[in-house]
């Protein structure tokens, strides 16, 4: 079965691809590199890699889902049994800086995306959300029931608008199918440690920043606030390991099998570590001192945030299985054997 991946290149979306082609599924990936690192013959570093060591072949297209006649060509050339949509900008401050630029990529990009499945009828969808929907929360831990929309930023709204949009396609058209996945906080990388997250400038993430100054590519992490009502002063998270995250994805795609319509899971570990327990973490895995400082807060940042991820286990069959010390072997080796992420191989 085609599955088209959108922003394949990606962090998130090169480890689906992995899952994708280890289930027995073949990826169609596109991306535009806003947010993946070119390799070799204009392909994502990340799928050169995957080719590599799962010694297979990726078909990969350059395109922007802002370019339409691109992707009404690609859907002539193909028939897909789902989309899988990963492609959008990301980054919660960029995007309280630059809302217009945020709402025309991602909201335009996925209408395009829509209106053309819709033409090739192509009617079955995972969408790639976000635990920012919920905004502050109301209660802890967040489940599915919890109220969305009170978004704190332009890059949450996005994905808030986006959910809406699919919600409403697939009320509309009773043979729509989509699952809208909200992570967590996804760390670590795969085990090969040949992929994983290669953050463009000043990671906007705690723990890839925080392995950048163990390997001694940055001097020290800035712990933003430590007056937060958590267990040391420092804001709690979910953490969700990158592999079990993808793994999810693939429990999705199943799911669209039962023409369930429009479904939303959450996808954590229902547990929260505060950012000085991952540090201690990273520490005890990379045996390097990580040195940091306490900063003000941040604007828009919350004390705690975790799921409570039953749902997705009791509909989807889908549980996270990596804890703490394995999310951050598997970054520490990724890290280490990249210190300077994808493009260390690639400008040889």
């Amino acid at each position: 079965l085609q599955v088209l991946v959108t922003g394949g290149g990606g962090y998130i979306g090169s480890h689906c691809v992995v899952e994708l082609i280890e289930a027995g599924y073949h990826p169609v990936v596109v991306d535009n590199f806003s947010n993946a690192v070119q390799g070799t013959c204009n392909v994502p570093e990340s799928l050169r890699r995957i080719e590599t060591f799962l010694d297979t072949k990726i078909e990969f297209h350059k395109l922007d889902l802002l370019d339409r006649p691109g992707l009404e060509k690609l859907f002539e050339q193909h028939s897909f049994y789902a989309v899988m949509h990963f492609a959008g900008l990301k980054a919660v401050g960029e995007s309280v800086e630059q809302p217009l630029r945020y709402y025309r990529v991602n909201l335009t990009g996925t209408i395009n995306l829509l209106e053309v499945m819709q033409a090739y009828r192509v009617h079955n969808l995972v969408f790639s959300s976000s635990a920012t929907v919920y905004g502050d929360p109301q209660h802890l831990p967040i489940d599915e029931q919890h109220p969305a929309g009170g978004c704190t930023n332009p890059y949450g709204k996005t994905k808030f608008f986006i959910e809406e949009m699919i919600r409403d396609q697939c009320k509309a058209e009773k043979d729509w199918n989509a699952v809208l996945l909200r992570y967590f906080n996804p760390i670590g990388a795969h085990i090969s440690g040949q992929i994983g997250e290669d953050p463009q400038g000043i990671p906007n993430n705690l723990l890839p920043y925080v392995a950048q100054v163990a390997v001694g590519r940055r001097k020290l992490l800035n712990v933003f606030g430590n007056d937060y009502d958590t267990v040391d002063g420092t804001g709690v998270r979910d953490y969700i390991h990158v592999v079990d995250l993808a793994k999810g994805h693939i429990a999705a795609l199943r799911k669209l099998k039962d023409n369930c319509g429009c479904k939303v899971y959450n996808l954590g570990t229902g547990t929260g570590y505060s950012v000085l327990q991952m540090v201690n973490a990273m520490e005890k895995v990379s045996g390097k001192e990580i040195p940091y400082k306490i900063a003000p807060r941040r604007n828009g940042d919350i004390a705690s945030c975790y799921a409570d991820p039953r749902l997705a286990e009791t509909e989807l069959g889908w549980k996270a299985s990596f804890g703490l010390e394995r999310m951050c072997e598997d970054l520490w080796r990724w890290q280490s054997q990249n210190p300077t992420g994808f493009s260390n191989r690639t400008e040889q």
